[in-house]
């Protein structure tokens, strides 16, 4: 992962969004020497973002489970049945 100073990114945005829209390497900001924030191409954040989205379903879903609040098909088809007539 490529780091650059906020001093740099400053100084050289544009340069160093054309690396990152080439590479599609994120970019790790640093200011006074601590990491500040990550640089990334904008269809990598909507990527991310996505399977975020995804993982939360999962995670839901496997909490329902465990808190047993699921339905049966049947149990499914009769709370839903007044939507699908």
């Amino acid at each position: 992962m490529k780091v650059e100073l906020v001093t740099t990114l400053k100084r050289h945005a544009t340069k160093i969004l054309a690396e990152l829209h080439q590479s599609k390497e994120p970019v790790l900001i640093t200011e006074h020497g601590q990491p500040s924030a990550y640089l990334v191409d904008v269809q990598d954040y909507d990527f991310m973002q996505r399977r975020m989205q995804i993982l939360e379903g999962i995670a839901k879903g496997e909490k329902a489970v465990l808190e047993n609040r699921v339905f049966t098909q049947t149990q499914a088809k009769e709370k839903m049945s007044k939507w699908l007539k």
